[in-house]
C-alpha cells in the first residue's frame, strides 16, 4: 500500500532533535517539538521536495529498550516498522551529549537493515563544535554529517546525499490525483482503529488510553488505482480540558488536518451518542467547506431493534441540521461491519466535492425554481436573479448575478440549494453562494 514514493525515516534515541529536523525539512511545524523524551509517539508523515524530487519523510518515536511500558513498547515497534518501510534512514544523534550506549544499540539495529543509513550529528551549532562529530565514527556507519536542525546548518549536504541514495524506479514526481481524507472525532471514538482497518495493517498505535494519538499522521496508500492520503488526527477536546502545551499543539493540528483534507470522516462513538464535542468537529469541517461523512463506530455494541438505525439517523440529522447533505455510515472497526463502505463513500463524496455543472444546465434549474417559487420582495421591490454560474469546486461555489443584495434571504438561498441538489446531487459536500449585483445604478 504505497504511492511508490521514496520513503526516508528519521530515527534515533529520544530527545536528540529528530522532530526539529523533521519540521525543518518538511518546511512547517508538523511534529510536536517539546523538550520531553517520548513526546513524538507515532510515526508522522510529510511530503518533502529537494532538487525537484519528492519523497515521504517519516518522523518516529525514539527507539528505547523495551521495559514493559505499553506506550514505550509500541513506540519502539512503530519506529521499527518505519525502518522496515523506509528506503533510506537518517540516524540522528546528539553532538552535544556525545556518543551514548543507546546510540550504539540503535546503530546495531540499523546495520542489520542493509539499507542506506545517513548519520546526522545534530546540535553542531558552530564551527567550534565540529570536533564533536569524530567520536561517532565508532558507530561504523560511514562519514557523519554535522548539522544543526535549529539553525538549518548542514541540511543541504544531508539532503543531497538523501536524494543521491534514492533507489531507481520510484516515483519522485508530484501527483495531484490523491484524495486527502482526515479522520476526526473525540478521543477514543476509534479513529486509529478505523485507519488500521482500512489499511489492513497496524499502522497507528491503538490503545485504550485517551490521547494516545497526539499528532496528525499521514499515510499514503493506493487501492484500485486510486491514491489516498489518510490523516489520523488527535481527538479535538473541549478547550477547558486543554491544559498541557503539548495538547494545545494537537488541537491546532487536528484543525489544520481538516483544512488540508478533501473529505472529513467525523467519527462518532455509538455508545456515547452525539455529543457537544462532535458538533464542534462537524462545524469546523462544514465551515471549511469539506466533503463530510458521519461514521458511527462501535455499532456492534448497540442493542438493536428495527427502529434503532432510523432513530439514530434522526438524532444525527436533528443535531446537525446544517449538514443534511452528509452520508451516515454505521460501522464497527472491531468486527469489520460495513467497513468496506467507507472508501466507497469517500470516492463518491470526493467526486461530488469536485463536481462541476454547465452554466446552461444550472440556469435551467434556477429558472424553473424561480417560476415555481418567486423570490422574496421588500417594500415593493423583488429580488431578480439574472443568471448563475458555478465559479468554484472543493467545495462547489455558485455565483448569482442579481439586482440587489439587500433583497437576498437565507430561506430562499436554502430553497435554491435544495433545487440544485435535487438536480445535480452534490451529496456529501456543502455548497456555497456568492451574490453580485449587476448594472446597479449609483
Amino acid at each position: 500500500m504505497s504511492d511508490n514514493r521514496p520513503i526516508v525515516a528519521v530515527v534515533g534515541r529520544p530527545n536528540v532533535g529528530k522532530s526539529t529536523l523533521f519540521n525543518k525539512l518538511a518546511g512547517k511545524r508538523i511534529s510536536i517539538v517539546e523538550d520531553t523524551p517520548g513526546v513524538t509517539r507515532d510515526r508522522i508523515f510529510a511530503e518533502v521536495e529537494w532538487l525537484n524530487k519528492y519523497f515521504t519523510l517519516i518522523d518516529t518515536g525514539g527507539i528505547e529498550k523495551d521495559n514493559g511500558d505499553v506506550i514505550l513498547s509500541q513506540m519502539r515497534n512503530q519506529a521499527m516498522l518505519a525502518v522496515d518501510m523506509a528506503h533510506i534512514i537518517i540516524f540522528v544523534v546528539d553532538g552535544k551529549a556525545g556518543l551514548t550506549a543507546a546510540d550504539k544499540e540503535v546503530a546495531q539495529i540499523l546495520r542489520k537493515t542493509n539499507k542506506p543509513v545517513l548519520l546526522a550529528v545534530n546540535k553542531i551549532d558552530s564551527i567550534n563544535q565540529m570536533d564533536n562529530i569524530y567520536d561517532f565514527y565508532e558507530l561504523g556507519l560511514g562519514n557523519p554529517y554535522a548539522i544543526s536542525s535549529a539553525n538549518s546548518m548542514g541540511l543541504g549536504d544531508l539532503l543531497d546525499e538523501v536524494v543521491e541514495n534514492f533507489p531507481k524506479g520510484l516515483n519522485t514526481e508530484y501527483d495531484e490525483d490523491i484524495i486527502r481524507v482526515a479522520i476526526t472525532g473525540k478521543p477514543n471514538a476509534g479513529k486509529s482503529s478505523i485507519l488500521n482497518n482500512i489499511l489492513g495493517e497496524n499502522r497507528v498505535i491503538v490503545s485504550p488510553i485517551a490521547g494516545t494519538t497526539r499528532d496528525a499522521i499521514d499515510t499514503y496508500f493506493e487501492k484500485d488505482g486510486q491514491q489516498y492520503l489518510l490523516i489520523d488526527t488527535a481527538g479535538i477536546r473541549r478547550k477547558s480540558k486543554v491544559y498541557e502545551r503539548v495538547e494545545k499543539f494537537s488541537v491546532i493540528r487536528s484543525m489544520s488536518a481538516v483544512e488540508r483534507a478533501d473529505v472529513v470522516l467525523i467519527v462518532i462513538d455509538a455508545t456515547e451518542g452525539v455529543t457537544e464535542q462532535d458538533t464542534k468537529v462537524a462545524g469546523i469541517a462544514h465551515d471549511e467547506g469539506k466533503g463530510c461523512i458521519f461514521i458511527v463506530n462501535k455499532w456492534d455494541l448497540i442493542e438493536k431493534d428495527n427502529k434503532t438505525l432510523g432513530n439514530y439517523t434522526k438524532e444525527i440529522r436533528e443535531k446537525f441540521p446544517f449538514m443534511m447533505y452528509a452520508p451516515v455510515l454505521f460501522v464497527s472497526a472491531l468486527t469489520n461491519q460495513r467497513m468496506n463502505k467507507i472508501l466507497e463513500t469517500v470516492d463518491y463524496v470526493a467526486s461530488e466535492h469536485a463536481k462541476r455543472v454547465s452554466t446552461s444546465a444550472l440556469n435551467d434549474v434556477i429558472g424553473e425554481a424561480v417560476m415555481l417559487n418567486q423570490p422574496p420582495s421588500d417594500k415593493g421591490r423583488r429580488l431578480k436573479i439574472y443568471y448563475g454560474s458555478q465559479t468554484g469546486t472543493k467545495p462547489p461555489k455558485f455565483t448569482l448575478f442579481i439586482n440587489d443584495k439587500q433583497l437576498t434571504h437565507f430561506s430562499y438561498q436554502r430553497y435554491l440549494e435544495n433545487k440544485i441538489r435535487e438536480n445535480f446531487g452534490f451529496e456529501g459536500t456543502s455548497v456555497q453562494f456568492e451574490y453580485r449585483e449587476k448594472n446597479k445604478r449609483r
